[in-house]
C-alpha cells in the first residue's frame, strides 16, 4: 500500500505551484477539480445526475453544461444546494476513491490535491496532509492580481471558504508561501525527504 499525501490550501494560496512541482519530480498527483470537470462532461456521471435532476434546459446547444445557469439554480435555492452537495459530493468521493485505490497499488507515494479536504472530511484517507498557506492579506492581493478582481470581490470569494488559519490547525504540515517560489519549493523538497 502506497503512502498517500493530501494537499490542500485556499484560493490563490499557491497549491498549483506545489502540485506542478511534484509532477515534475515524477510523482502522481490526482487533482480533484480535474476529476470533477471530467465527471461534468457529456456522458460523465455528474453530467447525467445533473440533467436527470434539473432537466434538459441546463444543456447548451454544443451539448455541454450551462454552468452559469446551473450555478444560479443551485445557489439561489437552499434545497438545491443541499441536493447538489450530497449528490455531487457522493459521486466525486466514489470517483476519487477509485483513483486512490488504483494508485495505491502502483505508487510508493502519491498525492491528492483536494481543495475541500477538511470541509468534506477526506482526512482519514491520508497518511499526511500538507497545507499551502499564505497570510490573508497576501492571499487577497494575489487573488486580485491573478483574477483581476477588486478588493471587495476578492474578499467575498475568500469569505466563502474556510480561512487558512482554521486549516492550519488540522494539517500535518504547513508550507508557508508568504515568500517567493524558491522558498516554497525548498520546503516541499524537505518534506519529500522526510516522506520517503
Amino acid at each position: 500500500m502506497g503512502k498517500i499525501i493530501g494537499i490542500t490550501g485556499g484560493i490563490a494560496s499557491g497549491k498549483s505551484t506545489v502540485t506542478n512541482f511534484l509532477r515534475k519530480q515524477g510523482f502522481q498527483v490526482v487533482d480533484a477539480d480535474v476529476v470533477v470537470h471530467q465527471l461534468q462532461r457529456p456522458s460523465g456521471r455528474l453530467f447525467e445526475a445533473l440533467v436527470q435532476h434539473f432537466g434538459q434546459e441546463i444543456i447548451l446547444e454544443n451539448g455541454e453544461l450551462n454552468r452559469p445557469l446551473l450555478a444560479s439554480l443551485i445557489f439561489s435555492n437552499p434545497e438545491e444546494r443541499e441536493w447538489s452537495r450530497i449528490t455531487q459530493g457522493e459521486i466525486i468521493r466514489e470517483e476519487l476513491a477509485t483513483l486512490r485505490n488504483q494508485l495505491a497499488q502502483m505508487e510508493a507515494i502519491f498525492f491528492m490535491d483536494i481543495p475541500l479536504l477538511f470541509e468534506q472530511d477526506y482526512v482519514s484517507w491520508f497518511d499526511d496532509t500538507w497545507l499551502v498557506y499564505v497570510d490573508r492579506d497576501v492571499q487577497v492581493e494575489r487573488l486580485m492580481k491573478r483574477d483581476q478582481l477588486s478588493k471587495d470581490e476578492a474578499e467575498s470569494r475568500l469569505a466563502a471558504q474556510w480561512p487558512l488559519e482554521k486549516k492550519k490547525d488540522l494539517s500535518s504540515h504547513v508550507l508557508d508561501n508568504n515568500g517567493n517560489q524558491d522558498q516554497l519549493l525548498t520546503q516541499v523538497l524537505s518534506l519529500l525527504d522526510g516522506s520517503q
